[in-house]
């Protein structure tokens, strides 16, 4: 395995366990190809992608996120960013604005994003709180 490969599955791993926490069955998710489905699975409704790299590709990262998101046939989904030298509680969470109520945006198909979908960043604490209130708002 790659240093850079190991990098990115022990970011999965710490934030699969930072999500634990409220959903016991989260878990990471092996790799499907041109269909992949995120990083993270056992959200109900949910894909999560989890990146740790040095050069951030916050819009090309955002618009995989939204196209695993469709592959899965999910309704949310967000994006954590390890930040260096920060607790995992503090790394980059983000997820797009319409899901948290926060743009008037209906769903739009991964071709057109993210030129037209705005995205909101939080720390992963709060995030996972956030999470936690728009997959409730679903029952």
């Amino acid at each position: 395995m790659t240093k850079s490969k190991a990098k990115g599955t022990k970011a999965e791993t710490d934030s699969v366990k930072f999500l634990k926490e409220h959903w016991p069955l989260a878990e990471r998710r092996a790799l499907a190809g041109n269909k992949d489905k995120g990083d993270i699975a056992g959200i109900p409704r949910t894909v999560g992608e989890i990146k740790a790299a040095v050069k951030i590709e916050l819009v090309k990262w955002q618009r995989e996120t939204l196209t695993e998101m469709a592959n899965a046939e999910a309704d949310h989904c967000f994006l954590v960013i390890k930040v260096p030298y920060k607790p995992v509680a503090k790394w980059d969470f983000w997820v797009p604005a319409y899901q948290v109520g926060l743009e008037d945006l209906m769903y739009t198909p991964p071709e057109k994003l993210p030129e037209v979908c705005r995205w909101v960043r939080m720390d992963f604490e709060l995030g996972r709180e956030v999470l936690g209130r728009m997959i409730q708002s679903l029952h």
